[in-house]
């Protein structure tokens, strides 16, 4: 009896092999439910623009009755046609980049260089302002555009980008804290051997310190670009017909005879105007990434 006991029951290394096996095995599982997991959230986030894709390719008929299915019996490629013809879309498209990339140059220089003094000078009440500063996040912004239009309207720059250049002079919290997360982290020895060679704080920082950052910087100018590329209310509030941008004239101009809008044209120009921060994110992902590892840990 001892004899078949001993017999059936395992050893040890033949216990050891078989958890050996059982270890890639469940790895493997774990592996493949997280690929599964970003599948998942993939089609959940695509499902909008493809959502969007399929509006742009049905007639008014379709999209009024909502009966005839996901898919367009016929796809209309005239909406994107009408998108680019039935407005001044090139025009609207130009205002946009240009208040876009303008915002986005100066407030990535604004807030590197506040970001910059968070993490390296030293004066009395740096924590404290740096705390203040962090609290204004806190704030939505749609809370002070009302203040913001009454100081700019007594002042006389409606209907100009020069608010706009205001508030990218005028530093983002968000940003700041990525630049300073960075900045603090880079070894003294570098600002060190700089000021003995008689490097000034400013030589320090746009010869060393904005070089490094280079992850942070593309960050930096992708967010801020996002930004102002997708808002609708300021420009909305602040420019007129001229000067306006590409999100408000889709909103607002798509119109048939009678002033009603045309929501499969509008779902044309909605659909064009994703492509530039689709390329510009393909391009820039690399760098955002790589920020988000290196701004976020160290304190």
């Amino acid at each position: 009896m001892s004899v078949s006991t001993t017999l059936a029951r395992p050893t040890a290394p033949d216990a050891a092999a078989g958890s050996g096996r059982a270890a890639p095995r469940r790895r493997r599982w774990g592996t493949g439910g997280v690929y599964v997991l970003l599948m998942a959230l993939a089609v959940l986030f695509a499902g909008p623009l493809l959502w969007l894709l399929l509006a742009a390719l049905k007639t008014r008929e379709e999209w009024a009755s909502g009966s005839t299915g996901i898919l367009p019996e016929r796809a209309q490629w005239s909406n994107f046609i009408h998108a680019l013809t039935d407005i001044n879309f090139a025009a609207y498209t130009l205002n946009s980049l240009f208040l876009a990339t303008t915002y986005a140059v100066l407030i990535t220089l604004s807030s590197a260089a506040v970001g910059f003094g968070f993490a390296r000078l030293q004066a009395p009440g740096k924590r404290a302002l740096f705390f203040v500063l962090l609290s204004t996040m806190m704030l939505p912004q749609i809370l002070t555009l009302l203040p913001t239009y009454v100081l700019f309207s007594r002042i006389g720059l409606i209907n100009t980008y020069w608010p706009w250049v205001l508030w990218g002079l005028a530093a983002s919290p968000y940003l700041v804290f990525l630049f300073r997360q960075f900045f603090a982290a880079i070894p003294r020895e570098l600002e060190d051997a700089a000021i003995v060679d008689g490097c000034g704080w400013g030589r320090i920082f746009f010869r060393i310190f904005l070089p490094l950052s280079r992850p942070v910087v593309v960050t930096a100018f992708l967010l801020s670009f996002t930004w102002t590329w997708g808002d609708y209310i300021a420009p909305a509030l602040l420019l007129d017909v001229d000067h306006t941008t590409l999100s408000v004239a889709i909103t607002a101009w798509y119109r048939d005879p009678r002033g009603n809008a045309i929501p499969t044209v509008q779902a044309a120009a909605a659909a064009l105007y994703v492509i530039p921060m689709m390329v510009v994110f393909l391009f820039a992902q690399r760098y955002f990434i790589r920020s988000a590892l290196s701004s976020g840990i160290k304190g």
